[in-house]
């Protein structure tokens, strides 16, 4: 089981504070006795209990007094047995990388908190791994929440932002900045967690985009009533797929070239018409995206959810419209920005 972060932050600080108030504890008792006792001023007080604590040998101010001998061996013992304690804690803690570890916490929150518009994946297994590596590919702001130690190790050596905590829980959900977040994704291997994580998403902010996966085809239903936006089956799609090879091999290479990495630069994407685009009001003709630009319009998805497939041309765009086009990367980016 994850230990709680927030719990672990404060052993940390509790031991180091326990241990400067023991050492601190020490310093001022052996001070204010060799001022009582023995008449020195503070900083000699404060001098002969350090030396006297760090056993340094050197000599004394002035010659002690029986009482201040007497002091001096109880300021020896407690020196060596709680000095040793303090200073072990101390040299565990920085050893240990707790307190990197505390302060790489931090760092990771602060950056979470400065995101906006961002994705959310609960769980970085098979499917989780894949989705951040695609988003990361195209420079997307996610947070991972993870709560398996050795998945966030993988996490954390591919610089990923990642929280480690139980994504069922409403506090993991709101360190990974749900209320500003662009959508979330719920990719664990229990269907009933994630469920359970859709349902928690949607208390939270209601109008948040959640993509659900689905082991077992069966829960589809279930998850779209918990309030999944989309649901995935892997395993559905997988099946599909490999159907797909075996009955039209060419039609599964195209869709391979525009939708993975390819050696020709081709790929399928989507781009929003913007309020005060010079495209508002342009038929497809006018648009000049296909000379301008050499891409091909496929599809265009209007505000108002309706699909156009193969549109013809003099299908006119307006703002909100989303089209999907296939082209090469660096001229897709340069339709993005007229877009």
């Amino acid at each position: 089981m994850a230990v709680d972060p927030k719990y672990f932050d404060r052993l940390v600080f509790v031991r180091l504070g326990r241990a400067v108030l023991i050492l601190a504890g020490i310093l001022m008792f052996g001070t204010l006795g060799y001022f009582l006792i023995e008449g020195m001023t503070i900083f000699d007080s404060f001098y002969m209990t350090i030396i006297t604590i760090s056993t340094v040998g050197f000599a004394e101010i002035s010659p002690p007094t029986p009482l201040g001998r007497a002091l001096t061996v109880v300021i020896i013992i407690a020196g060596i047995s709680f000095g040793t304690y303090t200073i072990g804690t101390i040299v565990r803690i920085f050893v240990e990388g707790e307190l990197i570890n505390y302060f790489g916490r931090r760092k990771v929150q602060k950056q979470i908190a400065d995101m906006k518009d961002h994705f959310i994946i609960c769980g970085y297994g098979r499917i989780g791994r894949i989705i951040c590596d695609e988003l990361a590919a195209d420079d997307f702001d996610f947070v991972v929440i993870e709560q398996d130690p050795d998945a966030v190790q993988s996490v954390t050596e591919k610089n990923y932002l990642c929280i480690e905590e139980d994504a069922t829980s409403e506090e993991a959900l709101q360190q990974a900045g749900i209320m500003q977040a662009r959508g979330l994704v719920t990719a664990v291997n229990s269907d009933a967690n994630n469920v359970f994580i859709t349902l928690t998403a949607k208390g939270l902010r209601p109008d948040i985009f959640v993509l659900a996966r689905a082991s077992d085809e069966g829960n589809e239903d279930k998850l779209v009533r918990a309030g999944a936006t989309r649901v995935v089956s892997p395993y559905l799609i997988g099946g599909k797929r490999m159907g797909q090879i075996l009955k039209r091999p060419t039609v599964a290479d195209f869709i391979d070239i525009t939708t993975t990495g390819n050696q020709l630069g081709l790929v399928m994407e989507e781009a929003k018409v913007r309020e005060g685009s010079g495209l508002n009001g342009k038929n497809l003709i006018d648009s000049s995206l296909r000379r301008d630009f050499g891409v091909i319009i496929v599809a265009i998805k209007r505000p108002s959810g309706e699909m156009i497939y193969n549109p013809q041309p003099t299908e006119t765009l307006g703002s909100g419209d989303v089209i999907v086009v296939i082209g090469k990367h660096e001229d897709l980016i340069r339709m993005k920005a007229v877009l």
